[in-house]
């Protein structure tokens, strides 16, 4: 299969083709990894290839809904038994997962030909994806800017063609971030709809998910039928599914809908012109299809949500810092200065506020449930300007050295207390202040790509629904993407 020919079919597409006989698994899988061959190493999407293994299960035949697809796995959670699963921390080189993770298992359950793994930020804290591990992946459009993160490996062999579709998951906009940033389509499923056993039982209490990211909307919803498809007996929760599949609902028409949409960054920070912009055309967009939209956002208080959000964010970093020390006698000089800071910082924080914080999550979800009472969806930028340019997001020199004294002297507790410490964490979230609500809340949330930046970049905009609301999000995705194809678009390298 020529490259060409490969390119211009999704996952549905090729899988298609493969059901029908008109190509062997091992055709496009050839294509993905001469593509990968190609273009890999100016990227640095893929940093664990597993070529050999996809060959052996495309000559032993596989079955299921998406058979023969090539597919990528992102290098955090997503355990692939007897392969490393590293979360992009050198701490981790040496682990070897025991055993599949559902969700890989529902993935080769549906053939899917997994051939590699995906760079990831360590542990997926940062909005980039430059780990001191594996270095940093560059954005197929751009390759001085970053492709986003945590996802950004997966999100950056998706748009120079490797794959249709790969494995991502989200925490803090994950999914979302890099789809924005690659031009891509991203949909973060609700608390609770997936899987996360079964080594856990959920992630950061929930707002934590594994999903794709994709070029079609069709993809995404075959995918989550796939992942949906998994039962597991000890999970935390029994979410209720709709009666139909979500292929089916993303060919129904969404109706009319109310829409209400903000530009104002949450934290009070700037937004840039090109992500209020992509939102003004988003919303003529929808207009034009039918739909009622004005701005309006709901009552919450985004900078203390935020503030929330890193105290117990960063109390996840001690948590997985202490368990991977315990558990494979790592030192401390392994983990990242940044996550190190990060995990030092939960040294200030007592149970009691840790309590509260997660408390007031309820506040916010209340908040929001309040806003889609009067609103189907918010609409929002999924970024606060553009992608941005590699190493944007590096801690200072000066910071590092101050970071490094503070973790010595066992002062980061105290230093996590200081105006500068809370400055230099809003700032971090400063570019990406729109995603948190939608993990914090567990709703469903999607970046759609729908603007280019004068420079070429692509900008995505993001859509929040209420709970259940997948459906409702796939339907009116596929009526963008059918009134403003994306999916042909192709970065030159």
């Amino acid at each position: 299969m020529e490259y060409a020919e490969y390119r211009r079919l999704d996952a549905v597409g090729i899988a298609a083709l493969v059901a029908e006989g008109e190509v062997a698994p091992e055709e496009p899988l050839e294509a993905a990894i001469a593509r990968a061959e190609d273009v890999n190493g100016r990227l640095n999407a893929i940093v664990y290839p597993m070529h050999d293994l996809a060959r052996e299960r495309a000559r032993a035949g596989v079955s299921g809904p998406l058979a023969g697809v090539p597919f990528l796995i992102k290098d955090l959670s997503q355990d692939y038994a007897g392969l490393p699963t590293t979360g992009g921390s050198r701490a981790l080189r040496g682990h070897r997962a025991a055993e599949h993770s559902l969700t890989v298992r529902s993935w080769l359950d549906a053939g899917l030909l997994v051939f590699g793994k995906t760079n990831t930020p360590e542990f997926g804290t940062k909005s980039v994806t430059e780990p001191e591990a594996y270095g940093p992946t560059r954005n197929p459009w751009d390759l001085g800017h970053t492709p986003g993160g945590s996802s950004g490996g997966s999100a950056a062999a998706i748009a120079a063609g490797i794959v249709p579709a790969a494995g991502a998951s989200d925490g803090g906009g994950s999914i979302r971030i890099p789809a924005a940033c690659c031009g891509l389509f991203g949909l973060k499923p609700g608390r609770g709809l997936l899987s996360s056993g079964p080594l856990h039982a959920e992630y950061f209490h929930g707002a934590a998910t594994e999903g794709v990211i994709t070029r079609t909307v069709r993809d995404s919803a075959a995918l989550l039928d796939v992942m949906t498809s998994v039962a597991d007996p000890g999970g935390p929760y029994l979410a209720e599914r709709p009666a139909s599949p979500y292929a089916e609902l993303a060919r129904r028409e969404p109706g009319t809908l109310r829409i209400g949409f903000t530009t104002r960054s949450p934290l009070g920070t700037p937004v840039d012109p090109e992500a209020v912009a992509a939102v003004a055309e988003a919303a003529r967009l929808l207009e034009g299809l039918g739909h009622t939209v004005e701005e309006a956002e709901p009552d919450i208080d985004g900078l203390r949500m935020a503030h929330d959000f890193l105290t117990m964010w960063s109390c996840e970093a001690a948590s997985t810092v202490a368990r991977i020390r315990r558990e494979t006698g790592a030192r401390p000089r392994d983990f990242e200065l940044d996550t190190r800071l990060l995990a030092g910082a939960a040294r200030s924080v007592r149970a009691a506020d840790y309590l509260t914080a997660h408390d007031r999550w309820n506040t916010y979800a209340r908040g929001l449930a309040a806003f889609h009472e009067t609103y189907d969806l918010l609409l929002t930028p999924s970024l606060a300007g553009p992608p941005l340019p590699i190493g944007a997001l590096d801690t200072p020199l000066p910071l590092r050295i101050l970071g490094e004294t503070t973790l010595r002297l066992r002062l980061a507790g105290l230093a996590a207390k200081t105006p500068l410490w809370r400055d230099q964490l809003v700032a971090n979230l400063a570019p990406v202040p729109f995603t948190q609500l939608a993990n914090i809340t567990g709703r469903p949330a999607m970046s759609v790509p729908l603007h280019r930046t004068a420079a070429g970049l692509p900008l995505g905009v993001q859509f929040v629904a209420p709970l259940g609301g997948e459906g409702l999000l796939l339907a009116l995705a596929a009526q963008l993407e059918s009134a403003r194809p994306w999916a042909d678009a192709e970065p030159d390298l």
